[in-house]
């Protein structure tokens, strides 16, 4: 037997200016036939999962077509219709294979159709037609629609977050299209896409309220039946109608078990609901209580969050650092202007009133003046061995400098967005974190598998942004109405059930 390998994936954040190109995926990865392979084969990523799976059951994995970019803004339309056009040539080449799996990450939005996942989802569904057998899997911060659900026989999600069990799901998904293959039992699904957004800092899958809802789920799949069972708490920077927390359940040909668990299960989640909404703290709050810590602290700030799409040269916590004279406080900031002029100064050469970070827009904080010195200069590559939230093990963030100001600051300065899902982005230029107390971290959970080997505890940081926690600094025109926790009135019955193809 053969199976096609085909992923779209882009998180997309609507509130960020800007779109994203076709030269952002090929920055990142754009690949078919035996590059897939190359670039995903090993990798801590579901598409890796996909190949060590289809192994197990001996069946040929046939990579078609894959392009990924960072978190960015809105995939623009010229690039979206060509990403269609390479997925419908994909597909094509699919029809002669036994079954397909599909890798989209569930929140990406274009300026073609704004459910950009469902809309290739179903062009691919209507090439290869009603019979053929796809699996997919999403990103745990999916906006689950119902062409998404429709267009596949089952749908299953990463388990963690911070994303350290995506090859795990990617075998996951491989086995079930593997036994549904040689069984010939059909795969069913049910999705019950909830009137109900949750914010990034209440989604760690290890904490209280998430932990909760994750172990209720993996307690009904291995007693209750179901092949698999996926709670997914949506992406709230992708102003769509879809967005919001959805539960997806898979059966082997059982579709009303599918839908009672599912139903059961998005029930007891609606019942918990207000333990769902986040806040944080204030920025001079963080500050004074990572004082009294023992450090390194790490200040989760999630209103710059690059893996949510923001620039990553927000200053709002840097700045106040800077105003109280320390404590030592490690900021990584994207500001390619700063790191080109540093290459031209060199390392031991003088920083002298420069304006850094804060350049993207005004959400995210006006720019820092500095003295200091220009401690290290580095290309911006390098590899991370661990598995980390993302999947990924090699890095670039283009030309990178190191500068110490006298203000109780030292800035990693880059030249490319760079999340930080790897503890490489400090480490990679000679700077050791456990020299600081506090270290920013551009991010709200994928930080904290990457910087727990240094940091002795966290802080989630309510700074403004485009990622900001507070849901309602954000002025949404898309989003479903009424939806919890905006409106007080929304009730269960705003559910709504989409089963698979």
């Amino acid at each position: 037997m053969r199976v096609g390998i085909i992923a779209v994936q882009h998180e997309s954040n609507t509130f960020l200016d800007g779109s994203t190109s076709w030269d952002d995926f090929v920055a990142d990865v754009v690949a078919e036939g035996d590059r897939v392979r190359d670039v995903f084969g090993e990798a801590h990523h579901e598409i890796g999962g996909f190949f060590a799976g289809l192994d197990e059951w001996d069946i040929e994995a046939v990579p078609l077509f894959v392009a990924r970019a960072i978190p960015g803004g809105v995939i623009g339309r010229e690039t979206a219709e060509r990403l269609i056009e390479r997925v419908e040539q994909a597909a094509h080449q699919a029809r002669s294979l036994d079954g397909l799996l599909v890798a989209p990450h569930g929140a990406a939005v274009s300026k073609l159709d704004r459910d950009f996942d469902g809309c290739w989802l179903r062009r691919l569904r209507r090439i290869v037609g009603p019979q053929m057998p796809v699996v997919a899997t999403l990103d745990l911060h999916a906006n689950v629609s119902k062409r998404m659900i429709e267009a596949c026989q089952a749908t299953i999600a990463y388990h963690t977050n911070p994303h350290v069990d995506q090859r795990e799901r990617g075998i996951e998904a491989a086995r079930l299209l593997g036994r549904a293959l040689t069984s010939g039992s059909p795969l069913t699904q049910c999705a019950a896409l909830l009137p109900l957004a949750v914010g990034l800092e209440k989604q760690n899958t290890a904490e209280q309220p998430s932990r909760w809802l994750y172990q209720t789920a993996g307690a009904v799949q291995h007693h209750g039946g179901p092949c698999a069972v996926s709670p997914l708490l949506g992406f709230p920077y992708a102003d769509v109608a879809e967005m919001g927390g959805s539960v997806i359940v898979v059966t082997e040909n059982d579709r009303k078990l599918a839908r009672d668990t599912c139903i059961r299960l998005a029930r007891d989640w609606w019942e918990q609901r207000s333990q769902f909404t986040s806040s944080g703290l204030s920025v001079a709050d963080a500050i004074e209580r990572a004082r009294q810590l023992a450090g390194p602290v790490g200040l989760l700030d999630m209103g710059d969050n690059v893996g949510g799409g923001s620039p990553g040269d927000g200053t709002v916590i840097a700045h106040e650092v800077a105003r109280r004279g320390g404590p030592p406080t490690l900021v990584c900031l994207c500001d390619p202007e700063t790191a080109a002029r540093a290459a031209e100064v060199g390392v031991g050469g003088a920083v002298d009133q420069w304006r850094i970070g804060g350049k993207h827009d005004t959400l995210h904080g006006e720019p820092l003046t500095v003295r200091g010195t220009i401690a290290a200069l580095t290309d911006g590559k390098f590899h991370e061995s661990e598995v980390r939230h993302g999947g990924k093990s090699d890095y670039d963030m283009g030309p990178t400098a190191v500068i110490e100001t006298n203000q109780g600051l030292t800035l990693i300065v880059h030249s490319v967005r760079a999340p930080p899902f790897s503890a490489g982005q400090v480490t990679s230029t000679g700077v050791d974190p456990r020299m600081f107390q506090i270290i920013v971290l551009k991010g709200v959970q994928a930080p904290i598998a990457a910087y727990r080997p240094f940091c002795r505890s966290f802080l989630h940081v309510n700074t403004p942004g485009v990622t900001t926690t507070d849901l309602r600094r954000l002025e949404y025109v898309h989003r479903r109405r009424p939806l919890y926790p905006f409106e007080g009135e929304t009730t269960w019955e705003q559910t709504i059930i989409a089963e698979g193809a």
